[in-house]
């Protein structure tokens, strides 16, 4: 008797954000979007077309795109600051933490294709360094969705939340794995397998392989937590305290460098308990991701479901 095994049905994140942001801009007409000669990439075509003057596009400068995202907020407007992660995060930083973050103005950055989504285009196009600089700017939130549902959630929570938020919207094709009916809270983690034995908070794109990490650990008799950590900045962390005290050990899993990531944030938070327990930090490390297809950066940076099962197996 065969098994025929289903394999799950996989989404672009940036559809499920253009489709949310038309939305809620038929809607409210305070929205806008700003971008850096990036109407395709960013996905923005048919908001374009739906909302001609309400599309900004300043061409190919982004410290300008960042300053008119802060003027509109100001002057009363809903802004979605859009462009490719590593130019808007790499180019603008001073305007993101000026502007934007200093100022409090409500704006919403919007990184597309962000960690290794341009894979083969290189390290000048890999955003692996965004979550670093950007946990470090004081009063900014850092969002990134591990699914299409999330998306829409958090787009929809960015547009009310009059807040300055960076939203990192992924690239990778990724099967859905928020549950039904689940909201998106800013700084709350989602837990979306039970575990006792080990640990495994994820971002993003790497939340589905974590899932199934979860499954092959399963195989072998070990229960691995699976936290979903969409907010970066502000940390959930009484969530990592759980995490510490209820399992063995913890496995952070990013599509971004460890030096200052997820991982570091959630180093320091384990560090203060009174027993904090082993780690294994997932991610690139301190260098310049090379040229590749998603596969390949994949297996180099450990970020596969084996790999990440097999981290947390050395803990359980």
């Amino acid at each position: 008797m065969s098994t025929t095994v289903r394999t799950p049905e996989t989404h672009d994140c940036r559809v499920a954000f253009a489709d949310e942001l038309i939305a809620l801009a038929e809607r409210d007409e305070r929205i806008v979007a700003v971008c850096n000669d990036s109407v395709g990439s960013s996905n923005l075509v048919a908001f374009r077309d739906r909302f001609p003057d309400r599309l900004i596009n300043v061409g190919i400068a982004e410290q300008d795109m960042v300053g008119v995202g802060a003027g509109l907020a100001l002057s009363g407007y809903v802004p979605f600051v859009c462009g490719a992660a590593p130019f808007l995060t790499g180019r603008a930083l001073e305007q993101i933490k000026a502007d934007v973050a200093y100022g409090q103005a409500p704006v919403v950055l919007c990184g597309m294709s962000p960690g290794l989504a341009y894979g083969e285009l290189g390290p000048t196009h890999h955003s692996i360094e965004d979550l670093s600089w950007l946990r470090a700017v004081a009063g900014l939130g850092v969002v990134v969705p591990a699914d299409p549902e999330q998306t829409r959630e958090a787009v929809r929570w960015a547009a009310s939340a009059a807040t300055p938020v960076f939203l990192r919207v992924g690239r990778f094709r990724v099967p859905s794995v928020t549950p039904p009916g689940t909201r998106f809270e800013f700084g709350v983690a989602q837990e979306l397998r039970p575990g006792d034995d080990v640990s495994i908070v994820a971002i993003g794109s790497t939340v589905s392989r974590a899932l199934s990490a979860a499954e092959l650990l399963a195989v072998r008799g070990i229960q691995a937590r699976v936290i979903n950590m969409a907010t970066v900045a502000p940390l959930d962390e009484e969530c990592v305290r759980r995490a510490a005290g209820q399992t063995r050990g913890i496995v952070t899993v990013e599509e971004a460098t460890i030096t200052g990531g997820l991982g570091a944030a959630v180093g320091e938070v384990n560090l203060r308990q009174a027993r904090p327990v082993p780690m294994r930090m997932l991610g690139s490390r301190r260098e310049f991701a090379p040229t590749g297809d998603t596969a390949y950066l994949l297996e180099h940076f450990g970020l596969t479901a084996g790999h990440i099962a097999a981290a947390a197996a050395e803990l359980a």
